[in-house]
């Protein structure tokens, strides 16, 4: 693919994801100057493609970020994370699916 510009149309979205991963992410857009959608989509991308996303200098700054932050989850946490509270419609409909 050459190195021009594409035109692509986004949509907003309302994902949810861990706190202080969303804090190192949108540290690390500030630091590299690029919105959080522009840097989690390198991030896909570059995954779908099975490359490496981060330059070994962007991989000190988010192990920096990650100590400042606290977050010491590694990717072994993947699929495993649970919401300590869960939201309440949520959990509403799961007591009533419990009663079923």
């Amino acid at each position: 693919m050459n190195q021009a510009n594409l035109l692509v149309e986004r949509v907003q979205t309302g994902v949810r994801m861990e706190k202080r991963l969303l804090k190192v992410l949108k540290a690390l857009a500030e630091y590299k100057d690029m919105t959080l959608g522009d840097l989690l989509e390198g991030i896909v991308l570059h995954a779908f493609e099975g490359k490496a996303p981060f330059s070994p200098e962007s991989l000190e700054r988010i192990a920096d970020l990650k100590k400042f932050y606290g977050l010491k989850l590694t990717a072994s946490a993947s699929h495993r994370l649970q919401e300590a509270h869960a939201p309440r419609k949520r959990a509403q409909a799961a007591r009533r699916l419990k009663k079923t």
